[in-house]
């Protein structure tokens, strides 16, 4: 989830079309990537699910001028503003859309098929009413980065003494991996981002990378209950932070705008 959520996508290219900084064709590829196709369910004025491209030019005739996103999680609603329905559709998700401009959100419902060495996957956004108020606990972009400094800082020791970040060959491959992805083309967020929001994305991302590997690794180094309930405490304020800076660096275009500072 924290390396490149599907609301990230459509929010960051979404921004990008509605600001005419990139084609519907260019917005619809990047934000579909891998899987094999998105809808929209639920769309008003459509009595069936709609592709991408039809759904995003509805979503600015009915007044959406930018798109936010949410990553809500267990105790803490990050992004989601309600109603109740929304906020569980959400929460089940680990993920949502909320559009700025028209009472709306999306949130996705992903399906796979296929055998085994071919499985395609395909993505049901459901379109459903929101509430107009500010979202849950999303930090500017400058509070964002600082959260990580600290985050970092505050961890590393117990993190490095417990080995949580894994070694080995397959964690060597995974951090690999991700620097070969980060150095290809260099385009983390769509078109019309703030060098800091990259910044931010980017070093979020890492972080959830290492969390993920902690996580897939077993207990790593921790062998003792009590090392092992310091590993968990050690993991989760930084998990949370991460996810607060995605957040921040994904709706930075529609919280400047807001300032007017673009």
């Amino acid at each position: 989830m924290l390396s490149e959520p599907r609301s990230g996508r459509l929010a960051a290219w979404g921004n990008a079309l509605l600001a005419g900084l990139v084609s519907p064709d260019d917005a619809v590829l990047a934000i579909v990537g891998d899987d094999a196709v998105h809808r929209v369910e639920g769309l008003p004025g459509e009595s069936a699910p709609v592709g991408l491209t039809l759904a995003l030019g509805r979503l600015r005739a009915l007044g959406v001028t930018g798109l936010r996103i949410a990553l809500p999680a267990p105790g803490h609603p990050l992004g989601l503003s309600g109603p109740p329905d929304f906020n569980a559709r959400a929460m089940d998700a680990e993920e949502a859309v909320v559009c700025h401009g028209a009472a709306l959100g999306l949130v996705p419902e992903v399906y796979e098929a296929g055998p085994d060495g071919d499985v395609h996957v395909e993505v049901v956004w459901h379109c459903l009413p929101v509430r107009e108020a500010p979202p849950a606990d999303v930090p500017s972009l400058g509070e964002a980065e600082r959260e990580l400094a600290e985050a970092l800082r505050d961890s590393t020791e117990v993190l490095s003494r417990l080995d949580v970040a894994g070694s080995g060959p397959v964690a060597e491959a995974a951090i690999e991996a991700y620097r070969a992805r980060a150095e290809r083309g260099r385009e983390v967020l769509a078109p019309g981002y703030p060098p800091r929001a990259v910044r931010v994305l980017e070093l979020a991302q890492r972080i959830g990378l290492l969390m993920s590997l902690a996580q897939e690794n077993g207990h790593g180094g921790a062998v003792s209950s009590a090392e092992m309930a310091a590993r968990s405490e050690a993991l989760r304020p930084v998990e949370r932070v991460a996810r607060r800076a995605l957040v921040a660096a994904y709706n930075s275009v529609v919280e400047e705008r807001e300032r007017g500072v673009r």
